[in-house]
């Protein structure tokens, strides 16, 4: 109360000159010196001097406004008393003030020389005294400012004093703002704020804010000061370490480190702009901390970097001659590819910079498409790296993974280089066929830059993120089926195909390759075991129908298993396995032709079929009984077969004058084509044909040759149209016997591909319409009009063909006829 009853007493002028004042406010009773330097500003100072020494004191709005307008200064400030003067060398003026009372501008008198300002003093309100909402306020605010102190705030133990001494609340209020560093807004804000109590509160919010601050503060610096002493504990120790070495005349490891990494890198012969960034990467890591986190990747990436062969690589071997015999004596028959591979050598022979050809072998499993690769490296002279793609997902394993993830390493294609120890090896990407796809990419679409000889002399790893030169690389790709490859990854390779072997090509390769090799692995000589020719045709023809070799092999290293047990036993003496025996040691026969087939049947035709394992032979059967016009499809037929049915039924019914039948003749009868084997999905064009002829059979109860196979595609005119995988397919029909083989006419160019020896054992007819067809493979064509024919051949009974591949229904499973 006595300071409320002092500042009553003040005579204060009603107009006094204004000294606007930059980031600082005020308060009663506040004492702080002040440097006034504008001339506006000298010139009210001047003129407090000169009468009673008091001057109002306000805060301007802009600490960067050098000429403040009445407007850009606040209207509330603190009238003051200039306790002292002192004029500066550089003409400024420093001045010692003390708050006395809030005052709030109501007018401006004068601009010139200086602000001169009609004022209008606030004056509190009294407050009962004592009461206990403001003891708590006080206590409160008084124990935030002792804990902020405690976290570090810096304020004077004198004001401490006063604070803990005070009674009065708006007095405790403006003391305390002026000394927590309060923002000019804020502190401003509290100034205009006439209540006490409110004043006191507002304190208390801001001093809660400063203590969450400073707690924070206090932790994130306790945290950073935990491990800045660890930090410089296991540096002082490095060195003492280093210290103790050097006085024993041992070497540093890590000085020895970065030495031998900087001679592997100059020993590496990398491209100049490689080196470049690996010298970088280097200097990076020799002024890392080693227990850094960054440090171990670096060092992977380093080790990486002078283990790959960026300027290594083997020399070809360019005869000619020798590389054919060894591809002579590695693989018997594949005459194409051995002639691609040796076109390769020559031209290389002739220009020695080219670029590596990329080529993708596709056949039937078992032909021996990767081991063909083995033989190319072989035949070339150069290392050979086989990565399997069959079931890869992930994009990075082509390409690799980002350094910044744990544990990343490079993709397959820079691994297999390193693992070759040459930038031209002979890449071999087994099953292509069989990438997939998820939410990590597309692996495929990773290849495009892999296998485009345009881009990838610049592959860029993910891992090694630098260009690698991948045109040298000799790339060759295996797959079972082009279908499931997309068309850009296939445009960029040249496909070769392989069919299937021939049973004499199988007994070639028997006698040269299998039987040697499965009796030196189970352990027997070929002075124990002997196979004659017609054993293994024998197994050839009734134990294995494939278009490769595996299981040939298999059932040739179970008979073998077989000889070296009883020689274990105890047996002496030579085993010469001839036809006769083959069944003692396998069994009884697992394929053997079917008894319908040796005789001709109505509406039974056989028709030939692909699968990615070869090509097979289907059995279609039709027949005719009383109905009303149904047409019913079984054996799992996909839709493009079905479509044949329907096509082949409505030529014929466009054809019933020539084949003598009545115009009607649908509409009293239900027509069945049913193709045996019918747990297995079936689909295609190309048994349009086999369609066609089985229902002209069962109309005109014709019946069909046993002994001639088709193929083709038939439209609603009867033009038969080609197909695909010709070759598979006559390979299927001599496998079963079959003598006469119709092919349609725009196919006769494909005939080249199968071999002549082949060739000579079935005739092949080609066919332009339906007519070319039923000619050869009917027994009579035109069929005879009913009536004038004496001796009609027997009715057959209807009877069900089962599809003599019925043992490989997980392999033939999807076939394309």
């Amino acid at each position: 109360m006595e300071n409320k009853q002092e500042n009553e007493e003040l005579n204060i002028p009603d107009v006094l000159p204004l000294l606007p004042v930059r980031d600082v406010v005020v308060y009663p009773y506040m004492i702080l010196p002040l440097f006034v330097g504008r001339e506006i500003s000298i010139n009210a100072v001047d003129s407090a001097l000169s009468k009673d020494r008091l001057i109002f004191l306000a805060t301007q709005k802009d600490v960067s406004e050098e000429d403040p307008a009445p407007d850009m200064i606040y209207g509330v400030g603190t009238v003051a008393m200039i306790m002292r003067m002192l004029k500066l060398p550089d003409g400024r003026v420093k001045i010692l003030v003390q708050g006395l009372t809030k005052g709030r501008i109501t007018e401006y008198m004068e601009q010139k020389p200086f602000y001169s300002v009609r004022i209008e003093r606030i004056v509190e309100p009294l407050l009962p005294e004592n009461t206990l909402e403001t003891e708590a306020f006080m206590r409160t605010v008084k124990e935030q400012l002792a804990k902020i102190v405690s976290l570090g705030k810096v304020v004077s133990p004198e004001v401490m004093v006063i604070v803990e001494n005070m009674q009065e609340a708006g007095s405790l209020a403006d003391l305390i703002a002026s000394n927590i560093g309060l923002k000019v807004e804020e502190a401003q804000g509290l100034l205009e704020i006439i209540d006490p109590i409110e004043r006191l509160k507002r304190v208390n919010d801001f001093l809660n804010k400063e203590f969450e601050l400073l707690s924070m503060q206090a932790r994130i610096q306790s945290a950073a000061k935990e491990e800045m002493g660890k930090s410089q504990r296991e540096y002082y120790l490095r060195e003492q370490l280093r210290a103790i070495q050097q006085e024993l005349g041992e070497t540093d490891a890590r000085s020895e480190e970065i030495a031998e990494l900087r001679k592997a890198i100059a020993n590496a012969r990398m491209p100049q702009n490689i080196e470049k960034e690996a010298l970088k990467q280097l200097g990076r890591l020799e002024q890392m901390h080693p227990d850094a986190a960054e440090s171990g990747m670096l060092r992977t990436f380093l080790d990486w970097m002078v283990e790959l062969p960026w300027s290594k690589s083997t020399k070809d071997s360019l005869e000619i001659k020798k590389a054919k015999e060894i591809l002579d004596e590695d693989h018997y028959f594949l005459e194409k590819i051995k002639e691609r591979i040796l076109e390769f050598l020559a031209v290389r022979k002739l220009k020695k910079k080219m670029k590596g050809p990329i080529l993708c072998f596709v056949g039937p499993p078992g032909v021996g498409k990767t081991s063909l690769g083995k033989s190319i490296a072989r035949a070339m002279g150069r290392k050979f790296v086989r990565i399997s793609l069959g079931g890869v997902r992930d994009e990075a394993e082509i390409r690799g993974h980002r350094r910044t993830y744990v544990g990343a390493l490079p993709g397959r294609i820079i691994q297999g280089l390193k693992q070759a120890g040459s930038n031209n090896p002979v890449f071999m990407l087994d099953e292509l066929d069989k990438l997939g796809a998820d939410f990590r990419g597309d692996p495929s679409s990773a290849l495009l830059e892999v296998l485009d000889p345009e881009q990838n002399h610049s592959f860029s790893d993910h891992y090694i993120n630098l260009p690698f030169n991948l045109s040298d690389v000799m790339f060759i790709a295996t797959a079972n089926q082009m279908d499931t490859i997309p068309g850009p990854l296939r445009d960029r390779m040249e496909v070769i195909s392989l069919s299937g072997y021939t049973e004499e090509e199988k007994l070639q390769i028997a006698k040269r390759y299998l039987v040697p090799r499965q009796t030196k692995e189970n352990g027997i000589t070929e002075k124990i075991i002997t196979f004659s020719d017609e054993a293994l045709k024998t197994i050839i023809s009734k134990y294995t129908r494939e278009a490769g070799l595996r299981n040939l092999e298999r059932e040739i290293g179970s008979v073998c298993r077989k000889v070296a047990r009883r020689v274990a036993e105890g047996e002496k003496r030579q085993f010469p396995i001839n036809a006769a025996t083959v069944t003692k040691y396998l069994g009884p026969p697992r394929f053997i032709r079917e008894e319908e087939m040796k005789q001709n049947e109505i509406g039974v035709v056989t028709g030939l079929a692909w699968t990615p394992v070869g090509g097979e032979v289907l059995f279609i059967e039709a027949t005719i009984m009383k109905g009303k016009g149904g047409l019913s499809l079984t054996g799992q037929l996909g839709d493009v077969m079905k479509e044949s049915v329907h096509a082949a039924l409505s030529y014929i019914r466009t054809r019933a004058v020539e084949l003598h039948l009545t115009e009607d003749f649908y509409s009293n009868m239900d027509i069945h084509v049913h193709v045996p084997a019918g747990a297995i999905p079936k689909d295609g064009p190309s048994a349009g044909v086999t369609m066609a002829t089985a229902l002209v059979s069962a109309l005109t109860k014709t019946p069909v040759k046993k002994d001639v196979a088709m193929t083709g595609e038939i439209t609603l005119r009867g033009k038969v149209l080609p197909i695909g995988g010709l070759k598979e397919k006559i390979l299927a029909a001599i496998r079963l016997g079959i003598v006469t083989i119709i092919i349609p006419e725009q196919n006769r160019k494909d005939i080249e591909d199968v071999p002549r020896h082949i060739l000579k054992k079935v005739k092949i007819v080609y066919a332009s319409t339906i007519d070319d067809v039923l000619k050869v493979a009917l027994e009579k064509y035109p069929p005879t009009p009913p009536g004038t024919v004496k001796n009609m051949p027997p009715k057959t009974k209807a009877h069900t063909t089962r599809v003599l591949v019925s043992s490989r229904k997980g392999i033939v499973a999807g076939a394309k006829v």
